[in-house]
Order: structure tokens, then sequence, then C-alpha cells
């Protein structure tokens, strides 16, 4: 069987609630840690589906991880071979300027739960036609990205335009973080990079993102089960054919 390959930034990032989806369709996966190993060879023809997840990085700091490079190869190379691909936050801007977009700073940065609004072509899109007109999501970012050429927007936010997009039929980016815990926020929230970081931003509230978690995080998981769960089988499609 082909197995999902994971894009890893940092030892500290994982699949979150990506993983259990991944198992339920009965998919094998395995991390690539970028920080810490070479990947001397790519052969997309082998893979049932690329998730590449999220980072402290942006798009261009290739002078100090010049892994980036090649990470930005390999994305393509999988979109071409049209293997699955679902990349997350940093790694939906690393898609987006795989197929030729620009990646720039966000007017402000995103911490915390805020509202996103589906575009029209969502409601025909098998991993976001179950999300409602207005749904309320997790962020953490402070880049963006232009809508790649020849990409559907399927969700959008107020303060930062680029939330969700499809390239093709199986090259998925989302900005917002639909996979963390409980636990992987509070984590962020509190380790010295992530706590510094809010200090920072005069209107961004530690205390509120607590708040609103408990209250936010259940509808997020019933979004994230059904769009993690479409991902895993056009994955498992693949996987096997």
């Amino acid at each position: 069987m082909r197995p999902v390959l994971v894009f890893r930034h940092s030892p500290d990032e994982s699949l979150g609630v990506v993983e259990p989806a991944l198992r339920e369709a009965g998919l094998v996966y395995s991390y690539i840690d970028l920080s810490r190993e070479a990947l001397r060879a790519f052969d997309p023809q082998q893979l049932a589906g690329l998730v590449v997840l999220g980072g402290a990085m942006n798009t261009d700091d290739t002078a100090v991880y010049p892994f980036l490079v090649p990470e930005l190869e390999w994305i393509r190379a999988a979109v071409e071979h049209e293997v699955p691909v679902l990349g997350i936050c940093l790694g939906a801007q690393l898609l987006a300027k795989s197929l030729g977009a620009r990646v720039d700073r966000n007017p402000v940065k995103e911490i915390g739960w805020y509202d996103l609004t589906t575009t029209e072509e969502a409601a025909g899109d098998p991993l976001f036609a179950h999300f409602a007109p207005r749904e309320v999501l997790f962020q953490w970012h402070g880049d963006t990205f232009e809508l790649p050429a020849g990409a559907v927007q399927l969700c959008r936010g107020e303060t930062c335009q680029q939330q969700a997009f499809r390239y093709g039929e199986s090259a998925y980016g989302v900005q917002f973080h639909a996979e963390v815990t409980a636990e992987i926020i509070e984590r962020w929230l509190s380790e010295p990079a992530g706590c510094q970081e809010v200090a920072e931003l005069d209107y961004i509230d530690a205390a509120t993102i607590r708040e609103q978690t408990p209250r936010q995080l259940p509808n997020m998981h019933q979004l994230a089960a059904r769009l993690f769960g479409g991902f895993a089988a056009l994955c498992a499609a693949r996987a096997t054919g």
C-alpha cells in the first residue's frame, strides 16, 4: 500500500486530528522531519498523499531553512502527479507558492478564534460541502498568500482573505488550524515563543483564547472530521489504485 507522507518543519508539530482520519481510512503514514533529515529522493508516484504541516518560518526563509527550496519542488511534483496534497497554514502558503502565487505578510497576525465565510464553490466541494456559510476556526499565522491561478477559493476571512482553496481535484490549502486539539492550543500559548508573540500584540489576549476554546473546539472538530476524512478518502483511493 502506498503511504501518506507528512512534512514536519519542527519536531513538536503533529497531525492532530488528521491522524485518526488517516487511520480510519486504513492508511499508513510517516513523518519526514525536514529540520533534521534530508529527503534525498522524492517519488510522488509511490505516495498515496502528502500532508504539509505548519511552522514558525515563512516561505522565503531559505537562508536559515534551506530545506524549503527542495520542499517547494517536492510539493509541485506531487501536484503535477495528482497526488492528494493537504497544506496547513505554512503548508498552504508553500502549496500556493509552489503554484506560482505570491506569499506575503498579512496586514495583521491572526491568533485565536476567527469567523470565516464559505464561498459558493465550497457547497460543491467534497471536503467543504458540510461547512455552514459562516464558521469559527482556530488561527495562528502572520503571513498570507494570493489565490493561485486556476485555484478555487473555498473560504475567506475578514482580516485574512485567503483561508482555503482547492487546486485541481485533490490539492487543498487551508490557512486555519482545524487539526489542533485543546492540548496543542495550550502548548502553543504556553511555550516561550508563543507567549512572547501573544504578549507583543495588544489586540490578542491569551485568557480570551483559553476561555473561547472549550466552546468553539467541539464544532471545529466536527468540521475537521469530515474535512480530513474527505482528504483521507482521496488518499485511500490512490493508495490501492
